[in-house]
């Protein structure tokens, strides 16, 4: 992880279709006028249950269900030219065995870091897990300074083990019925699925064949406990009506194709005005990952602002002019935002609690109530209640 920016993420190139609805689903097409040229993705699938261990350093371990990763091509070949892009397309689609809401067993084999360089011109990274390993090591270290709040284990390990619930693709009803019996787009290179009409998560690859071998495979992805939720007990959202040529009247083929792409161009602004807002408008922190190229891969996190609307982690490959090439976005469910938020405020006061509950509108008494409501109890020392503030709290210098 090298570098950091602050920003906002633009699709830009990328036009929403109308959208197909199954149940409680909608799936939101985006098609591209011409392919990300000089990048192409393919899956790589493993053998086993999907679990898998990765080594993030000589001390520091990732578990998780891990049933694919992506394999970044950036040589310039097509996947025709048997010498220059042979691995360049995406092979293949790879369903695991039962249908479970969460599979994450101890895994058998290690994965060497999160993304990582292959022969040529390839990297290999783990979809979704750069953004949610990013999420679990925000202020993994924990107390920067030993307040005498803080627990011994706190000072010396910080947050280790966190850890965060997901759900499995196939557990979210109706998703994959929807990309089942729905058709790919010409030109189709990414798609935004809604549960109950709020944004689930959003796909972009480079290249259509790319998004044609790699659409099955959102039914392995993590989605949130919120969508699991509204997937569940939601009832089934509204179809949008489709109306060409209103009060005009269409005469002939051009006349009805001149209305259809008007048609196409009003939902294209409808969607981005009123379904994407959450992901488009929101600033994220963005951490690069790796440069390959002309193009880089990064991983952002949200500003975890409390009663905001939904908030997504994710990652992206970008060109060198801002463009997306590859986009995975996850939800995070509101008490993973209350944990972020809770998070970030500690560190922004250097973890002394007065100052954070200051910071948070609250007293200390409030802070400890969330912090222990959030998970976060063994942080603090045993002794630490209710009780306010003394002076014989002091901090100590680790």
């Amino acid at each position: 992880m090298r570098g950091g920016r602050v920003n906002r993420l633009e699709l830009t190139g990328l036009t929403a279709r109308p959208s197909q609805v199954w149940g409680g689903v909608r799936l939101v097409p985006l098609v591209r006028e011409a392919p990300v040229e000089g990048l192409r993705l393919h899956r790589e699938v493993y053998e086993g249950l999907g679990a898998g261990i990765v080594e993030l350093g000589p001390r520091a371990r990732y578990v998780s269900y891990i049933p694919h990763g992506l394999v970044a091509d950036w040589s310039g070949g097509d996947g025709t030219d048997p010498a220059a892009g042979r691995r360049s397309a995406a092979y293949g689609t790879q369903f695991g065995g039962d249908d479970a809401p969460r599979a994450v067993p101890l895994p058998a084999l290690p994965h060497h870091r999160m993304a990582r360089r292959r022969p040529g011109d390839r990297l290999r990274f783990l979809p979704l897990h750069l953004a949610l390993e990013g999420y679990l090591a925000l202020h993994f270290g924990g107390p920067s300074t030993a307040w005498e709040e803080w627990s011994r284990t706190a000072l010396r390990d910080g947050l280790s083990p966190r850890a965060e619930d997901a759900y499995l693709g196939r557990s979210v009803r109706g998703l994959a019925d929807a990309l089942r019996i729905f058709e790919i787009h010409p030109g189709q290179c990414g798609v935004m699925v809604y549960v109950s009409d709020a944004l689930a998560a959003a796909f972009v690859v480079p290249h259509p064949d790319d998004y044609r071998l790699l659409h099955a495979s959102l039914v392995e992805d993590l989605y949130g406990e919120l969508v699991h939720q509204y997937a569940l007990y939601g009832a089934p959202v509204p179809r949008v009506p489709v109306r060409i040529g209103g009060e005009e009247h269409i005469r002939d083929l051009d006349g009805l194709r001149s209305a259809a792409r008007a048609q196409e161009r009003a939902w294209a602004r409808a969607h981005d005005t009123l379904f994407a807002r959450e992901l488009l408008d929101s600033s994220y922190a963005f951490d690069r990952v790796y440069r390959m190229g002309s193009f880089t891969l990064w991983r952002f996190l949200p500003p975890f602002v409390r009663d905001s609307g939904g908030q997504h982690i994710g990652e992206t490959i970008t060109g060198h002019k801002g463009q997306v090439a590859y986009l995975k976005t996850f939800r995070l469910s509101d008490a993973q935002i209350r944990r972020g938020h809770l998070l970030r405020t500690l560190a922004g006061a250097d973890w002394e609690l007065d100052r954070a509950a200051a910071a948070l509108g609250s007293d200390r008494r409030e802070l400890v109530r969330r912090l222990r409501a959030a998970g976060f109890s063994a942080l603090l020392k045993g002794g630490v209640r209710d009780c306010p503030h003394t002076a014989e709290n002091r901090r100590k210098p680790r």
